[in-house]
């Protein structure tokens, strides 16, 4: 059974910095894409980040170069560097695999 499982969500001031961890268990092949979704109170789920095996990225039009995502195919395991971090970046952010598998989401608050 595949499962995703994120850490690294926190409370942080506004301008600070977080860096949050997915890894995968119960895979055999390894996983075609991986990313970062994220839902903030009364909203809809929207992405954050993509990247595919061989490394390629895309971003939600509002991260504008303060976050990187990045992968180690080797540990089945997904990453979110996020920088500049802003009140409104307040959500869970849930790791995604293949369109299909999700993790259970970590919080990320950002509140002076």
């Amino acid at each position: 059974q595949v499962q995703l499982v994120e850490s690294g969500g926190d409370l942080v001031q506004p301008g600070g910095s977080l860096r949050l961890s997915c890894t995968a268990s119960g895979i055999i092949f390894g996983f075609n894409t991986m990313g970062w979704y994220r839902q903030a109170p009364g909203k809809e789920r929207e992405l954050v980040a993509v990247i595919s095996r061989s490394g390629r990225t895309n971003y939600g039009d509002f991260v504008r170069g303060r976050f990187t995502i990045s992968r180690d195919n080797a540990k089945n395991a997904v990453y979110l560097q996020m920088n500049s971090l802003k009140p409104e970046d307040t959500a869970i952010y849930s790791c995604n695999a293949d369109s299909y598998y999700w993790g259970r989401g970590t919080r990320v608050t950002v509140s002076s």
